[in-house]
């Protein structure tokens, strides 16, 4: 049973290793967009600084409808989030006859914030479409998460004394300093971990597993979705033009019937007779994801709809999923997903560096495992490097240029695309020290604007950007002062 056993851990570790490898990087990414979501919000106002205004949701609401019925009457439909404690802007996304956009509007005037930027939205949808076009970007953050599921069961598996291991930590030796840090960083927040694997997977189930949808439904999505969310009418255009009612009154109603405040709310037909608003209970005060919702006739503000949902499949659902978000959580809570994620990130990052650590240490590394050393240079301090470039070129690139908030996303990219080519140009040991020193170059000069605003928030994002350019070239200090790796081989004993 001994030898089965240890048989069996070692397909295990195989398999957690070359799992791991193959979408590592992807998982870097994943991870890292995803931990910076966690603050979405206030990432959005500290990219907004000029926008300081504040409103009730009525107010806001009223507003932002008023702008679009000037500048959008003719869009398929709006998608509204609301002002809350953490956002004092109102999320748009609506079609002006050119496809869907993304606006931040000011919730007095309902015209859109002078910096047109994506904000924290583009960490968020990095972190599950991979800045990919729809469906392929989806379903590779799916394969990696269902990766990530796996080399966490592998690794638990693998790992005869994970849990003893984590309190050991032994620096300066090399492979065992680096799989010391990797056990503990995947031993501490392992229930995390395992959480945020599985419900990310059930975020994208419809995507990857559509065969139960299939069955019942056959190609009637619409169906489906209304069978999903009976609250939401869904009806066909009128084609006769057709002015709103007061969109306050019905946003009161949906509150009283809902017990809630109201977080998101949608116009369909927004200038047709047939208009419906449907107004979804704020996510914010619950775990659950959308759990109830109150649709309206557009123009007469009659009721057509009013469902709390009670069904325990979909309310599971609706936990798990809302698990994931992390919308509900008050601050403490959000500060431990933040950890929790950063510790994920840092753990996938060291297995694969431990990959290449280890190989190193048995002897001279195959040219496979060379460029996967130069491209752990590129990608786990490149990558970075694109996110704060993000949040620097937010403060550089002028307020008037057209397609500002595109440009912001192009310097990040390519700004993350040469940091991972001069990663795999440059030496390793050099490719590590000049990158994270510029990564913290990048920290300090997009954190120490943000210190002349005197909102906490943009306080809060500026002093975390000056501790991570202190970290970074703490980092790049010791790399570049760190004599260069020998390989020596290592005796069958000294490996166990």
């Amino acid at each position: 049973m001994s030898a089965v056993r240890d048989g069996a851990r070692q397909v295990m570790a195989w398999l957690h290793g070359w799992t791991g490898l193959l979408l590592g990087w992807v998982l870097f990414v994943m991870c890292l967009a995803g931990t910076l979501s966690v603050f979405k919000p206030e990432i959005g106002r500290w990219m907004r600084p000029e926008t300081i205004a504040t409103a009730d949701r009525a107010t806001a609401l009223t507003a932002a409808t008023g702008w679009l019925s000037k500048n959008a009457p003719n869009s398929f439909g709006w998608y509204l989030t609301l002002p809350n404690d953490r956002m004092n802007t109102v999320e748009a996304t609506y079609d002006p006859g050119t496809g869907f956009v993304y606006r931040a509007l000011d919730p007095v005037s309902g015209a859109p914030v002078p910096r047109e930027t994506l904000g924290g939205e583009f960490f968020y949808r990095l972190h599950f479409e991979l800045q990919m076009p729809f469906p392929w970007g989806r379903l590779l953050a799916s394969l990696a998460a269902a990766i990530l599921l796996l080399g966490l069961i592998t690794g638990i598996i693998a790992h005869r004394r994970i849990f003893k291991d984590f309190f050991t930590f032994r620096p300066a030796k090399g492979q065992r300093s680096w799989l010391d840090g990797h056990n503990a960083l995947g031993v501490l927040a392992l229930p995390f971990h395992l959480m945020i694997s599985f419900t990310g997977l059930l975020t994208l189930a419809t995507l990857t597993m559509p065969w139960a949808i299939s069955a019942n439904y056959g190609k009637d999505m619409a169906a489906m979705f209304q069978a999903f969310q009976p609250g939401h009418v869904d009806r066909p255009a009128a084609g006769r033009p057709g002015s709103l009612a007061p969109l306050a009154p019905m946003l009161r109603e949906a509150e009283r019937r809902l017990g809630r405040p109201v977080g998101r709310v949608t116009v369909e037909h927004p200038g047709d007779a047939a208009a419906v608003v449907t107004m979804f209970r704020d996510d914010a005060r619950q775990i659950a994801y959308a759990a109830g919702a109150v649709s309206f006739d557009g123009i007469t503000g009659r009721v057509l709809a009013d469902y709390t949902e009670a069904r325990p499949a979909l309310q599971t659902y609706g936990v798990a999923y809302g698990l994931h978000l992390a919308r509900f959580a008050p601050l403490a809570t959000r500060w431990l997903y933040f950890l929790c994620g950063a510790m994920l990130t840092l753990a996938v990052a060291s297995g694969m560096v431990l990959w290449v650590v280890k190989r190193r240490e048995r002897g001279p590394l195959s040219r496979g495992n060379r460029i996967v050393e130069r491209l752990n240079a590129g990608v786990l301090a490149g990558v970075p490097i694109g996110c704060v470039a993000f949040l620097l070129a937010n403060r550089l690139v002028p307020l008037g240029l057209p397609a500002r908030a595109e440009t912001e996303v192009s310097i990040a990219l390519w700004s993350a695309g040469a940091a991972v080519l001069l990663g795999t140009l440059l030496p390793p040991r050099h490719a590590w020290a000049v990158l994270l020193g510029t990564l913290a170059l990048e920290c300090a000069a997009a954190g120490l604007p943000g210190g002349a605003f005197a909102d906490g928030v943009q306080a809060g994002v500026s002093g975390a950007l000056l501790v991570a350019a202190g970290a970074s070239g703490w980092l790049a200090w010791r790399q570049w002062r760190r004599p260069a790796p020998t390989p020596r081989r290592r005796t069958r004993a000294q490996l166990a």
